[in-house]
């Protein structure tokens, strides 16, 4: 119950979602702020695709070594340098003069971001336990997925009424008041005396996953036979398999393979690969469908997913808590063939797109659906984890939600079946969009195992080594 948090509890969960909110808002507020930086700054298509993939291929390299450092040197110190360093890249940002100096500090502000996310989990996981915390994941996850949803609401209206190095500029509050609250936080706890950083492995781990994603992100432009794309994959493929070779051969991994024997993480990881794929194409087609098809104005789009907004915030922390007491196995089944049978009703949407009679429906029973899954999603994974280890666990889960995301999204002309979104293949796109949900769910109900309450104590350590089904 939120009445029996203590203040320091408090402290906590506001800071971690805060920390990780302007994260997760600066992913998806510059998206309709392109426009107007292209007529002030210049540069072409590819030059706007830039200043958003900049901050994407950082964040997602550098999630894994940001997770380590939580974990080696502590959530608040790492934590503190995160905010600094993205309070002060939004400023560069939004003072930029070229659109090269734009992009050069998205990227840098990618960095920082990364560092923001996995210690913000961290410190929950350190400060709350039992229902307690999956109640205060489902808090953080409701306003993070808030923050990717009303991210282009936001943008639009800065844009629109001001300037778009408001976009960037909005950031330097929020951060300063974290920065204020951080300092309330007990401090961390001593660093165990010769844990080291396997900075081998960081680097592997940062060429296996910046290089792909690049060359993913470039394919559209160059195509998969070009040296631009193909040298960037298989130098990062090659990478890939030298950090998991590095990891299973070092003596403190960054990332420990063993994570990955614990059934509920690996199975958590397979089923978020596929939701939050899910998410991402969905989301990102409904939104240039409204615009492109049905005459939405891009404020408008925004606005029309205010819904789902309203059921994260209403429900997660709900539906977070309700975890923590008889498990997550049944909200991971249901709510993704919840969200999936959303966009199965957006087949029934046309060239108009009625909002109230199509958009609408459609748009409450999918956000349903993700506020059922979102916080048991992310507390089944993270609570299968020793909390020494969550820093790193927290920065996998959210890499492979943004791989999936970025995957799916640039496939999305492949299944629309043209570089055109038009009515017929915004249909194709809403039914593999309800596959992958649907596929998320039944991965959910073979695999998840429930944690079992009758043995607190020999339950919760049995299922941080192994598992523990019911």
């Amino acid at each position: 119950m939120a009445e029996s948090m203590t203040r320091q509890q408090r402290f906590v969960l506001v800071v971690a979602i805060l920390s990780a909110f302007v994260s997760f808002l600066d992913a998806t507020v510059i998206n309709v702020a392109l426009p107007a930086i292209s007529r002030d700054l210049g540069g072409a298509l590819s030059t706007q695709q830039w200043v958003v993939d900049a901050y994407l291929i950082t964040l997602g390299a550098v999630i894994l070594l940001a997770g380590s450092l939580s974990d080696v040197f502590g959530r608040k110190k790492v934590l503190f340098a995160g905010l600094i360093g993205f309070g002060v890249t939004s400023l560069l940002c939004a003072f930029a003069p070229t659109v090269e100096f734009l992009i050069v500090s998205r990227a840098l502000q990618g960095i920082a971001g990364a560092l923001l996310v996995p210690s913000s989990l961290a410190i929950i996981l350190a400060n709350f336990t039992g229902p307690a915390q999956g109640r205060a994941i489902g808090t953080w996850t409701a306003f993070t997925s808030v923050a990717n949803i009303a991210g282009p609401i936001l943008g639009g209206v800065l844009v629109d009424q001001l300037s778009w190095r408001y976009v960037f500029g909005i950031n330097v509050l929020p951060i300063a008041i974290t920065l204020i609250l951080l300092t309330k936080l007990e401090a961390d706890h001593p660093r165990l005396p010769g844990v080291t950083i396997d900075w081998v492995g960081a680097v592997l781990g940062i060429l296996g996953l910046g290089l792909p994603v690049f060359a993913l992100i470039e394919q559209s432009n160059f195509g998969w036979g070009s040296p631009v794309v193909l040298v960037p994959l298989v130098v990062g493929i090659l990478a890939l398999a030298g950090f998991i070779v590095n990891e299973r051969l070092t003596r403190q991994p960054m990332l420990p393979l063993t994570l990955f024997r614990v059934r509920n993480f690996w199975v958590g990881n397979v089923s978020t690969f596929l939701i939050y794929g899910a998410l991402s194409l969905g989301f990102f087609s409904l939104a240039v469908f409204l615009q492109q098809v049905a005459g939405y104005s891009a404020t408008q789009a925004g606005f029309a997913m205010i819904p789902t907004s309203l059921l994260l915030i209403g429900l997660s922390s709900l539906f977070g808590r309700l975890s923590g007491r008889i498990g997550p196995r049944l909200f991971m089944t249901v709510g993704p063939f919840l969200a999936g049978t959303g966009f199965l009703l957006m087949l029934r949407i046309d060239g108009s797109a009625d909002y109230l009679t199509q958009v609408l429906p459609a748009i409450v029973v999918f956000g349903l659906g993700m506020a059922i899954t979102v916080a048991p999603l992310t507390a089944a994974i993270l609570g299968a984890i020793d909390p020494a280890r969550s820093g790193i666990a927290s920065a996998v889960n959210n890499a492979v939600s943004r791989v999936a995301g970025l995957i799916a999204v640039a496939f999305a002309s492949v299944i629309a079946g043209s570089i055109v979104l038009d009515l017929g293949g915004f249909h194709r796109v809403a039914m593999v969009t309800a596959v992958f949900f649907f596929a998320g769910g039944a991965v959910s109900l073979i695999g998840i195992r429930n944690p079992r309450h009758s043995a607190p104590t020999a339950a919760a350590g049995s299922d941080k080594l192994g598992t523990s089904p019911e």
